[in-house]
Order: structure tokens, then sequence, then C-alpha cells
């Protein structure tokens, strides 16, 4: 056995981990005094809140350190087969966006990706149809850059009737004013860090008050990465939350943590505590997968074996604990 420091999504603690029927096992109290310390943090697997598993192989899932995934913006049929046998995969279903609106004229968005919402009922009944289909989550895209925006009416009706069925609802904001726009018309959550312009202190305090922001720093160019690194970094010194999000499947992206993604937090600020639970790993006490953290840098996690803690594999070390 090993005595070691896990985190759990809340804090550090102390534990106990050894092997039983060849399986590694993570006990919540503190080891004996005498027993050797296995150095690093042992945490759950992380969670990444962007990404888009039609645009790429959710088959590499199963071994990377991603153990949740939340995809914002695929075929729902589809997406809702894909669940059922991957990491644990929580859905948005199709991007919900105006007539002509991006990424509807997007080739690399896959049929039945995209929603055209002509108005307030239309939204309201669109939402209604993805709760049937058991959803998440609701996104919405404001990318006044591209094209259309869905108008405010639609906007609210979208929100609205997500809270009749307890769904957040996620934007992606891109263009001036939109990342304002998206949270005051009620969205929760960002599905990526605002990169178009930098937002006053001012506007950076309502958004830590009102919602969340994924952060996908590492899909921009240098100055949209600089825009948005500054403002995760007034956001976060605000009290916002910052979510872990790579965008999986804009363009060449692992399907697994994404160093660049972690470098670049670390660059606006999150390090430590604030990363790990940027991150959001499973509770490692739940069972399943282990990481191991070396100087607790998740861009260095790697998966743990009984080779860690230098114990038979066939030997049941604690047959008395349930």
């Amino acid at each position: 056995m090993r005595a070691v420091t896990f985190f759990d999504g809340d804090g550090m603690h102390d534990g106990t981990l050894d092997v039983r029927d060849g399986r590694l096992r993570l006990l919540p109290r503190a080891a004996p005094t005498d027993t050797p310390h296995l150095d690093g943090v042992i945490t759950g697997l992380f969670t990444d809140h962007h990404v888009h598993l039609q645009l790429v192989d959710p088959d590499l899932l199963p071994a990377s350190r991603l153990g949740r995934v939340i995809d914002l913006g695929a075929d729902p049929d589809w997406i809702a087969e894909v669940s059922r046998h991957r990491v644990t995969v929580h859905y948005a279903g199709p991007f919900l966006t105006a007539p002509g609106g991006y990424p509807s004229d997007r080739a690399w968005a896959p049929t039945g990706s995209v929603r055209e919402i002509a108005d307030a009922e239309h939204a309201a009944r669109t939402v209604d149809e993805l709760a049937a289909a058991e959803v998440s989550l609701i996104k919405v895209v404001a990318h006044s850059d591209a094209g259309p925006v869905i108008d405010d009416d639609a906007f609210r009706a979208v929100v609205r009737q997500a809270a009749v069925h307890r769904l957040p609802v996620v934007a992606h904001a891109e263009g001036a004013g939109q990342a304002q726009r998206a949270v005051r018309l009620g969205a929760t959550r960002l599905a990526h860090a605002p990169f178009s312009e930098r937002l006053t202190d001012t506007e950076i305090a309502a958004q830590a008050a009102s919602a969340s922001w994924i952060s996908t720093l590492a899909i921009h160019d240098d100055d949209a990465r600089a825009v948005a690194i500054d403002n995760v970094r007034r956001f976060v010194a605000a009290g916002g939350e910052v979510l872990y999000g790579t965008d999986m499947g804009n363009g060449t992206t692992p399907v697994d943590l994404r160093e660049a993604e972690i470098d670049a937090l670390r660059a606006a600020g999150l390090d430590g505590l604030d990363l790990l639970t940027a991150l959001s790993p499973a509770d490692p006490l739940a069972g399943g997968a282990l990481l191991l953290l070396p100087d607790g840098d998740p861009n260095r996690a790697r998966r743990l074996t009984a080779a860690d803690i230098d114990i038979d594999t066939d030997t049941d070390t604690d047959s008395t604990e349930p």
C-alpha cells in the first residue's frame, strides 16, 4: 500500500492506495505513519466541456485522460447512440442558429447538427423536441461576424423553454457585444471565453455574477488568444467560474487532454487547485480509472497501475475492507 494525496473536486485529502483483486483501490483514510508516500496527486479522469465528437474519432476516448465530455453541436440521433458506448457523454444536440446563421453554411457541420430557428414559437418548440431527445443542455449561436444571429425574442424563448425542462443554455457568442448580449438574454454559460473584444471591468463583473465560461483558449491565433487570456484573468479575479474546454474537433486537436489549453489557462493565472477545479475531475473515490499528476501538473497526468505501488496484482491486501 501507499500513502497518497488525492483531489476530490473540493480539496486535497490524505488517502491510502492499495490493490484488491488485481485492481487499484483508493481509500479515504490516512495510511499508517510508516507507509511510503506516492509522489504526486491522484484525481479521477478529467472533463472537457466543449467537444464535437462527430469531427473526431470517439473510439479514442476510452484510452484518454478524459472521463466525461460535453458535446456542443452534433446530430442528436448520432450523438445519442455514441453516448451509450463511450465515456460519459453529455450533449446539446444541434446548434440553434438564425436562418442562414453560423454554422449552417460550413462544410464541416455534419448533417443534422444545425437547426435554423425562425422565431420565438419555433424556438420553444425546438427546445421541447430536444428535451424529449434527452439532451443535457441547449446551445444557441450568436456569431454576428459570420452572418445573421437569432433575434432577442427567439433567444429569450429558448432560455424560457429550457428552464421549463431544467436545461442550462450555453451560447457561442462571437462578434462585438455578443458575449454581453447572450448573458443578458439568459445564457448561463459561454462556449468560448470572450475573444472578439476586451471586455471592460464592469462587463467582466457582470459576467462573473451571471455566467461561467468554457476556456477554449488554444484554438485562437495570437491576437485573439491574448484578448481571451486577458479577459479570463480578470474574470477569475472577479470570482467567475472557468471550465476547461478545447473545442475538440476544431482543427487538429487530440482526443485527450490538450496540453496547449492547460498552458493557456496557466497563462491566464489558473494553476494549482483552480486549474484542477476547471478540469472537473471525477471523484476518485467513486471507482474506475485513476490519474496520477506528477508535481500536480495535469499535462503530465497518466493512468495509475499496480506497478506504482509495487504490489502483486493477484494479492488481496485488505480482505476485511468492504
